[in-house]
């Protein structure tokens, strides 16, 4: 592997105003991974990232080079034609901010065109960074399509480095197997070195998953919030995420066979959601036999039982 560290430049000042506690890893700033990445349902993870952005002036602290890492002829940049020349273009870039919270605490930000190539380096070279910045946490988020109302309330599937992060998750999925992104490839790479590291993926109505949904990225960002104690400043995003509800409940209304789709998953998720209440609760008051155990009990019941099926 090429050195991971030529695919990156520090800028010396900002880092100097980052007032890191010396030697001690783990206490300095949260990473917010705001990569983008080839899934991102309702645009959760853009509109998360804009919000961050524009919480209050940001500072560039690294630079990549993502000459080395996009594969222009997948994402093609930019460039402006104005009447007799070219004027002015927009390449891709992958870069770690300094932003601030509404109470002024200071997180680092990394976003950007997701790497095509190169992953490993790439990730190592993140791996370096959190090390030099002391990053005490990573946390992402971005959305993914379910067979889910928006008449619901929106959850979401967390992951993370210890289930100590997630305690009170409530796992969606079993073992699958998906294609993967760099923002993933990171968060493992994090948990096999022994960082911190929590994600959340949302959950999108899957008729809403190419639309800008503002709700669903009010939720990553609460997520957030609760993984981080960042304050995000969630009041200036919930107008957009009520017009958004609204203009929704009026489509729905306006076509009766989107109704009858919607009404049709409120039932499956209203029945999915009663069964597993009732497994939770079964779970809380009595703990569920083994295969073994149920195959033990039921040789132990046989032997009991006469000629005629009646208890000796």
């Amino acid at each position: 592997m090429l050195d991971p560290q030529e695919l990156y430049t520090v800028d010396a000042t900002v880092e100097s105003a980052l007032r890191l506690s010396p030697d001690e890893a783990g206490t300095g700033p949260v990473l917010v991974n705001a990569l983008r990445g080839f899934v991102d349902a309702g645009h959760v993870g853009q509109i998360a990232l804009e919000h961050i952005l524009d919480l209050g002036e940001t500072t560039r602290l690294v630079t990549f080079d993502a000459d080395q890492l996009v594969d222009y002829r997948s994402k093609r940049p930019t460039i402006v034609f104005d009447t007799q020349r070219w004027t002015e273009y927009s390449g891709p870039s992958i870069a770690i901010d300094v932003a601030r919270d509404r109470e002024g605490t200071t997180f680092l930000v990394l976003h950007g065109n997701e790497p095509d190539v190169q992953w490993e380096r790439f990730v190592e070279a993140v791996l370096s960074l959190v090390d030099r910045f002391r990053v005490s946490l990573t946390v992402g988020t971005y959305g993914i399509p379910m067979g889910i109302p928006h008449t619901r309330l929106l959850s979401a599937t967390p992951h993370a480095s210890r289930d100590e992060l997630i305690p009170d998750a409530s796992p969606w999925f079993g073992r699958v197997t998906v294609p993967a992104t760099a923002a993933n490839l990171l968060e493992l790479r994090l948990s096999e070195r022994g960082h911190d590291t929590v994600g959340y993926a949302v959950h999108v109505p899957h008729y809403l998953a190419q639309s800008t949904y503002p709700p669903a990225a009010l939720v990553a960002l609460d997520k957030l919030e609760s993984a981080t104690g960042l304050d995000l400043d969630l009041e200036t995003l919930e107008e957009a995420a009520t017009e958004a509800r609204a203009e929704v409940v009026r489509q729905v209304a306006e076509s009766p066979e989107i109704a009858e789709v919607v009404r049709g998953l409120e039932e499956q998720y209203d029945a999915f959601t009663i069964s597993a209440e009732r497994q939770s609760l079964l779970a809380d008051t009595a703990e569920i036999p083994t295969a073994d155990e149920i195959g033990e009990e039921l040789e132990r019941f046989l032997a009991q039982q006469g000629p005629d099926g009646q208890s000796s």
